[in-house]
Parts: structure tokens; sequence; C-alpha cells
């Protein structure tokens, strides 16, 4: 089997509102979807779905990138995993959505290939896929109406952004806390939002609200600050934008800066790579979570969740971002029923077709 011919479309989906996070406000979701071809009639679908706030990736940037890399694999088998993973690291640094792009397709076409969903070919560990649900920054008050609303939808575990502020910080945890009750997971995500000593006086005056981890307090380059916090807070720390490799999830261990790594495919690259990042996590004794970008719009999202139902490591996930869309295009594909996601036993990612309809 060979590939012979791609298919890329840029698609943008407007957020039903303005989604805030310490880092910035995100409006659109502005994702490229690429299909690989091969001369066997065994198509895979991948998505770049880049984060300018996060990853400092641009949609036009990353179009010409993915391009460039497809073109690199015409004519090579795409089984051949370790061949095709080389060729695209060895073709650019950086770029990690665009390469996650043709990874996610690559192993589509692996699952469709042995007749499995990719779940199965992960290592089928979890029986369920449950995922929390964020409530972006916004007045204490606005934040506890959603996430009460959220709660009432049956989600059960919430992940709350907060700024610098901490007296306001408090106000959003504590109004949250109030509203939901005892029984629900409440994370609280800052997005390198405080100094480690800002961080502890955060953890301080929030802990009494029964937080279930604290994710990325600190600056992402500032390793020897997370390795602080994780030492002195009483409530789990998450490494988040400080892994975007498994070089990065390696100074991790070795530092012991985190107790929790969340891995997301626009970071590292694609599934491969978060393999890799997964498999130091826990031979470190570090859980991970598998997240997501606000700019994916579903295909990225089902390759999340295939891998966090394969692999044993990973304990969470927070792959809520199909709730923020105005629409998605693999909405036949892709169901969360009360926070739960449910993949079909289709082979591959177990997408029937994509739905473009009125999307830009």
């Amino acid at each position: 089997m060979k590939i012979i011919d791609f298919n890329i479309r840029e698609i943008a989906i407007p957020l039903k509102e303005p989604f805030r996070i310490s880092l910035g406000v995100i409006e659109m979701a502005h994702s490229l979807v690429i299909e690989l071809i091969t001369n066997e009639g065994i198509n895979g679908l991948g998505e770049a779905g880049p984060s300018l706030i996060i990853a400092g990736e641009h949609i036009g940037g990353q179009k010409v990138i993915l391009e460039m890399l497809a073109k690199k694999i015409i004519g090579v088998d795409p089984l051949d995993i370790e061949k095709i993973s080389h060729l695209i690291k060895k073709a650019v640094p950086y770029n990690f959505a665009a390469k996650a792009a043709i990874d996610i397709a690559i192993y589509d076409i692996i699952g469709k290939t042995y007749s499995v969903p990719l779940y199965k070919l992960f290592g089928g560990y979890h029986e369920e896929v449950e995922t929390d649900m964020t409530i972006p920054l916004d007045e204490p008050e606005k934040m506890a109406k959603k996430a009460a609303s959220h709660v009432n939808c049956g989600f059960e575990i919430l992940k709350i952004k907060v700024g610098t502020n901490l007296k306001d910080n408090s106000k959003r945890i504590k109004a949250i806390r109030d509203i939901v009750g005892g029984n629900i997971k409440i994370r609280v995500d800052a997005n390198q939002a405080w100094s480690a000593k800002q961080a502890l006086e955060h953890i301080k005056a929030i802990e009494q609200y029964d937080i279930e981890l604290i994710e990325q307090p600190v600056l992402a380059a500032d390793l020897e600050g997370l390795a602080y916090v994780t030492k002195n807070s009483p409530i789990p720390i998450m490494a988040d934008e400080a892994v975007f490799t498994a070089q990065d999830a390696l100074k991790i261990a070795s530092l012991s800066a985190a107790d929790m790594i969340n891995i997301k495919l626009m970071k590292c690259g694609g599934l491969g790579e978060a393999m890799k990042i997964n498999t130091i996590a826990e031979s470190a004794g570090i859980t991970c979570m598998l997240g997501c970008m606000v700019e994916e719009i579903g295909i990225a999202i089902l390759a999340a969740a295939h891998l966090a139902k394969g692999l044993k490591n990973i304990v969470t996930t927070d792959l809520d971002t199909p709730f923020f869309l105005s629409d998605v295009p693999v909405k036949e594909s892709l169901s969360i029923e009360r926070g739960k996601i449910l993949l079909s036993e289709n082979n591959g990612l177990g997408i029937n077709k994509i739905d473009y309809g009125s999307i830009i």
C-alpha cells in the first residue's frame, strides 16, 4: 500500500461565545482537515487545529507546512509509521499541529487496514472515556451559573479557568463550589498566570474548596518554579504548556516538577509522540490527561479519545471543545452524553462522514 495523494480543507467555525483564559480570548475554531489517499482505497483523516496563544501557530502557516509534509510522504507505505514519523520530524522543526494532522490520518489508515477501532490498537484498557467541562474566565456569578448548567447536563468534573487576582479567583471557586455541591470534582487551570510564590498563595486560598488538581500554575519555561510548587502544594499539580514533546516530559520527570501531565495532540505532534510522553510519565509514576485546543473541530478530539480509552496511564480527559462550537462537522461520529465520550466500533477513527454544511 502506498500514499498517492491528499486533500486539504480549511475550516472556520465560530464559537458559541468568546472563550476567555488568562492568556487571551478565542472566538473562532480555525482548523485544517487532511485526507490521505492510498492506492488501495483506504483513506485516512487528520486535523490540524493550531493555537496562536498556546503554541504560536497560525492557520496560514500551518496550511503551507501541512501541504509540504503531505508531499514528503507520497509514495510511502502508511504502515511504515516509524519512517513517516522520521520524515515529518526531519522536514521542519516545531509546527506540531501540522505534524499531528499527518500522524492522525496515518493512524486512521492503520486502524482501517487492520479492521479495528483505534482504541483497540492502542490497548483497549478503559471501558469508557469521561471528559470534564471547562468554565471560561468570567465574573464569579456567571461562571457559577454555567457550572450549574453543565452539572445539570450530567457533567461530574469541572475545569475552572482563573486569572491573576487572588480575591477574584477565590470568589469564582467559592461560588462554583457552593452551587454545584460537594460531589462534583473541581479542577483549576491558571494557564501560566502566577509566579511560584503567587501559586502557593492562590492554592492556600482555595484549598478549602476541595480542588482535585491545579493545572500549569507558572510560566511554561519555569520548570524550577513548577517543581517548587509541586513539592509544596497540598493539591496535585499538572503540567500543560510546559510539556510539548517527550523530551519535555523527561525534564518534568527528572525534576519531579509535576504530579500529572496534560498531553495535547496539537502540542506534541500527534498520537505517536503522545504515546512516548505517556510512557515516560508512566515510568516516572506520573499520570496523564488527554486534553485539546479550543481550535479543534472534532477529528482530533476523536483521535485523543481513542488514545485515552486505550492507555491505562491516561486517567482522565479534557475533551470538551465540541460544546463550545456553533457546529460540529463530525457530529454523527462524535457523541458525548453526560460527560462520556461514546466511541463507535467502526474501524480507525470511526468517522462516517464530515458534514461541512454551512461551515465557512
